[in-house]
């Protein structure tokens, strides 16, 4: 296996339209409502998938419906689910999002989520030996994330790469990352992400994001940070910056957009991209294409599509 992407895993219940929430007992009328696969994890792993890269997922889901439904969306995808586990005892994780096209809302039920443990994590890692793990939703696995920085060293020494999106924080103290960056070989944020982060170690908190990423960057890994419709920026430990703009398309919804990146950018690692701008321009394509339908796995792109694209043979399908 060349990449276990550890983290979250349920539906996503995406809203489109007059999405605004009004009290007062107002109904109010959609565009459209979608039940898809949702989670980041998931959406990274269905992506890699995409892209012709060996890929597992490990994360847990409930004995309900809701879980027998995200497995069947996995298996949908291709995605190898041997490492999913399953509880007994809990309900899974859903998030309802409200989405318009430039921004969402999402309120998320965790469930049985943040039951993931370090020990089931390095059970995973020793059974499927992957070259490379992804961590995503940091803060909605805290048993995880305590061990994380004993992991961390343990694959380094193992000669395992690693990457973390930690995405967004709902406590907003974004807490618990002193000990994690310095051992990440690559840190993921959005662009607001990277701002919260990176508001303690860069010396202007309101400064550009290239600033805010080198002095992540300092701290040891390389920061990849998705920035929308301004594209990709990778800062590197040795101070060099590299960006590449996004494809102009038309926004349906953005969510998994990021993880579409995400899913991108390691899948040019495991395919031999050694170029950060080539890695970044495999990333911002993903994530561009992925926008252009509802969900995070409906449009999300095929290496053969990414390569013809790249290679200026076609265009993906928008």
């Amino acid at each position: 296996m060349h990449t276990l992407v550890v983290g979250d895993t349920n539906p996503d219940f995406i809203l489109r339209g007059d999405v605004k929430p009004r009290f007062g007992q107002a109904e109010q009328l959609l565009s459209s409502a979608d039940l898809v696969l949702g989670g980041s994890a998931s959406i990274v792993a269905a992506g890699l998938v995409k892209l012709d890269v060996d890929t597992g997922l490990l994360a847990t889901v409930g004995a309900d419906y809701f879980g027998t439904l995200t497995e069947q969306y996995l298996a949908e995808c291709g995605i190898d689910t041997s490492e999913v586990l399953k509880s007994p005892d809990g309900s899974t994780g859903i998030s309802v999002i409200l989405s318009q096209p430039d921004d969402r809302s999402i309120f998320t039920f965790p469930g049985v989520i943040p039951t993931l443990s370090i020990d089931a994590v390095r059970t995973s890692i020793e059974r499927a030996r992957p070259k490379h793990v992804h961590f995503s939703s940091y803060f909605l696995v805290p048993e995880l994330a305590s061990g994380l920085p004993s992991l961390l060293d343990s694959l380094a020494a193992a000669g395992i790469t690693t990457s973390v999106d930690t995405n967004w924080d709902p406590s907003e103290q974004w807490t618990g990352l002193d000990d994690v960056l310095p051992r990440i070989t690559y840190f993921m944020p959005n662009r607001q992400e990277l701002r919260a982060v990176g508001a303690g170690y860069a010396d202007d908190p309101a400064g550009s994001d290239e600033d805010i990423a080198l002095s992540l960057a300092k701290l040891g890994p390389v920061v990849v940070v998705k920035r929308g419709s301004d594209g990709g920026l990778v800062a590197t430990p040795r101070g060099h910056v590299h960006s590449v703009d996004v494809p102009d398309v038309s926004v349906v919804d953005t969510t998994g957009a990021g993880d579409s990146f995400n899913a991108a950018y390691i899948a040019a690692m495991a395919h031999g991209v050694d170029d950060e701008d080539e890695r970044l321009r495999w990333a911002t394509l993903a994530g561009s294409h992925s926008v252009t339908r509802s969900g995070g796995t409906g449009a999300q792109i095929h290496l053969s599509e990414l390569t013809m694209t790249l290679d200026g043979v076609g265009i993906p399908s928008v």
